[in-house]
């Protein structure tokens, strides 16, 4: 594992327990999908002050692994914004349990659209123009 001290902020963390595991007794490639789909859908919520669906997942790539007792971070980004959607870029990095190395463990974009209590597609309107710098790549 490398060192990647980065002053970021994680928008989930969660440590890999033994259910996490694939057959071959790694961490389970679905498990870290399913966990950057999470911490994207939230940022995507928390920016778009609503419902938000996601209706892509592309540009998986998985560079390193990880194990049980690892700790996972994922942090996001807005990427990108369209007239009802907005895409998140998620970036997985593993910490070892018992020390401070870390690696990169996956990476991917996700895709949302903006729903409204109806439950169709809404504007985004003035959302994403007005994020904290925090909040975003920029």
């Amino acid at each position: 594992m490398t060192d990647m001290s980065a002053a970021r902020v994680p928008s989930i963390r969660v440590t890999a327990m033994p259910a996490d595991t694939n057959p071959y007794g790694g961490v389970f490639g679905g498990w870290l999908m399913s966990q950057m789909a999470l911490a994207a859908g939230s940022l995507a919520s928390q920016v778009g002050r609503g419902k938000a669906v996601v209706v892509s997942a592309t540009d998986f790539a998985f560079p390193g692994a990880m194990t049980v007792g690892d700790e996972l971070s994922v942090y996001c980004d807005i990427a990108a914004t369209g007239r009802t959607s907005l895409t998140v870029a998620a970036e997985a990095i593993a910490r070892e349990r018992n020390g401070e190395a870390t690696v990169k463990v996956a990476a991917g974009t996700f895709k949302f659209v903006l729903l409204d209590e109806n439950d169709r597609p809404r504007a985004v309107g003035e959302a994403a123009t007005s994020l904290p710098k925090e909040m975003t790549n920029g």
